[in-house]
């Protein structure tokens, strides 16, 4: 829903935190939750030492509006689902994201919501869809090498995102 964007990211923020650059995270260094590759690609240039740790709330609330929100059709989703299917997104890559929403509805998982999942998503009772979601991102999580390392986090991540989406509901 379109005037969840700002709330949803406050949320989302909240999971991403500040400054990392831990050795076993593919995404390597990452601030508020958007890694030096997604920043530099942005900007159209190469992001210079030091400069990650300078990103503030201002600097990624576009990435995450375009490359994200508006890529996954939040503003077209139902609230709740909106925020989950977006921390996903963020969490997991968009298309991971959007095939499991598609997955559990029953349309062809291409990876981009358009129309018909729309349409098929309008049959389907959001707060069902919602655990579902839930389930199929753990077993993701679970399913990953690093779940040992990150698992922990990843699982409170979800349990969280979760409860917050089924606030957005009511």
């Amino acid at each position: 829903m379109q005037e969840n964007f700002d709330k949803a990211l406050e949320m989302l923020l909240h999971h991403e935190g500040g400054y990392v650059n831990h050795p076993r995270d593919p995404g390597g260094e990452t601030n508020l939750g958007v890694t030096r590759n997604t920043y530099s690609s942005w900007v159209g240039r190469s992001i210079k030492d030091g400069e990650m740790k300078k990103l503030t709330p201002t600097d990624v609330a576009p990435i995450y509006k375009h490359e994200y929100w508006k890529r996954l059709k939040c503003d077209d989703l139902p609230p709740g689902l909106d925020f989950f299917c977006f921390d996903w997104g963020v969490n997991s890559g968009v298309s991971r994201s959007a095939k499991a929403l598609q997955g559990i509805i029953g349309v062809e998982q291409d990876g981009g919501i358009g129309p018909q999942t729309l349409k098929a998503l309008a049959e389907h009772n959001t707060a069902e869809v919602l655990i579902k979601m839930h389930d199929k991102r753990q077993g993701f999580y679970e399913g990953l090498k690093t779940f040992d390392t990150f698992g922990k986090g990843w699982t409170r991540r979800n349990k969280e995102a979760l409860e917050q989406a089924q606030q957005l509901m009511s």
